[in-house]
């Protein structure tokens, strides 16, 4: 079966982009708690990932989901300890979840274990590795991971996605869905990912970017670079793939 192609859906600048990919995003929730529940999404991290879980958290909208059936991930995370200012469950709990409350139980938000949360956990492969079992606790027969409803990326200005960087081993990685990662060329050095395998299982797959310091990847991406060259042009979702974006951000792209 061939993966649909991708739509670019594109907002004036990083302020309307996240509002309007919160109010994207509690549509599809409602959406698909009419069909299924429980829901599975993937969060990021990131500008414009942060300040679309803020819109979430100011909308009324927020209202119309049942939190109580939706479970929240991660694509990747900084390999630091609980609670550091740098980590994205950390800016994502500023953000909605301590908003939220009650409404979301605790045990379905499934945070990266952090840096020494738990014997054990003394590196990104240890940290990888039980969040790959964390994971393989809610996928259904045969898979790795849960049925993503929603994968959420930012995307830097080198092009990678979740901590997924050009010319890094863990692109090609395969067998599992998550991946310790050293040496990441944007600080801290050392995280946790998602890996391509895992982030195509995904039904939606939304990637946001904004800023002119996005337009060359943004345009190398939707040209089909090489994963290698440009990790986001590998993010491709299995049902539909999104890039929503501003308008800085695809001024590179040659019209269609």
């Amino acid at each position: 079966m061939s993966t649909p192609a991708r739509t670019v859906l594109v907002h004036p600048d990083a302020p309307v982009l996240a509002a309007a990919t919160a109010a994207r995003l509690l549509t599809r929730l409602v959406d698909v708690q009419s069909v299924r529940s429980p829901v599975h999404v993937v969060l990021t991290g990131g500008t414009v990932g942060i300040a679309t879980l803020a819109e979430v958290a100011a909308s009324p909208a927020r209202d119309a989901v049942d939190w109580s059936g939706v479970h929240l991930w991660w694509g990747d995370e900084r390999y630091l300890p609980a609670g550091h200012p740098d980590r994205n469950e950390t800016q994502a709990r500023t953000a909605l979840l301590d908003a939220l409350g009650d409404l979301l139980p605790a045990a379905q938000v499934h945070a990266v274990p952090a840096d020494g949360s738990a014997p054990g956990i003394d590196s990104p492969e240890a940290a990888a590795a039980a969040y790959a079992d964390e994971l393989a606790g809610f996928a259904p027969e045969g898979s790795a991971v849960p049925e993503f409803d929603v994968l959420l990326l930012g995307m830097g200005p080198d092009g990678h996605v979740a901590s997924l960087f050009p010319g890094h081993a863990a692109l090609a990685v395969t067998g599992t869905p998550t991946v310790g990662v050293h040496g990441s060329p944007k600080p801290p050095p050392l995280r946790v990912s998602l890996t391509f395998e895992a982030i195509r299982s995904a039904h939606e797959v939304w990637v946001v970017a904004a800023g002119a310091e996005k337009a060359d990847a943004v345009a190398s991406a939707l040209s089909d670079a090489p994963v290698e060259v440009t990790p986001a042009a590998g993010a491709l979702g299995t049902d539909t793939t999104l890039w929503l974006v501003d308008a800085a951000a695809v001024s590179r792209v040659a019209p269609a």
